[in-house]
């Protein structure tokens, strides 16, 4: 296991979420996206972001491609 996985196992742990909910590479492309695309620190919020809508009821996989859409069209800044 690499230090990421312990780190998502360990959180997951802590806060009662199961680990096959995490996506990381989900999380990780689209916070790159974000990064890239938008802004440095819209990686960190737009990951956020995903948590809350996902929290809320909708699913991942949508939201994330949703978001990722939405970043790379995001006009240069």
């Amino acid at each position: 296991m690499t230090t990421l996985d312990n780190w998502t196992a360990a959180a997951c742990e802590q806060l009662g979420i199961e680990t096959e909910l995490v996506d990381v590479r989900q999380i990780l492309d689209l916070a790159k996206v974000a990064a890239h695309q938008v802004d440095r620190p819209a990686a960190p919020i737009t990951a956020f972001l995903l948590g809350v809508a996902v929290g809320a009821g909708q699913p991942a996989g949508q939201v994330a491609a949703r978001l990722s859409e939405l970043a790379a069209a995001w006009p240069p800044g």
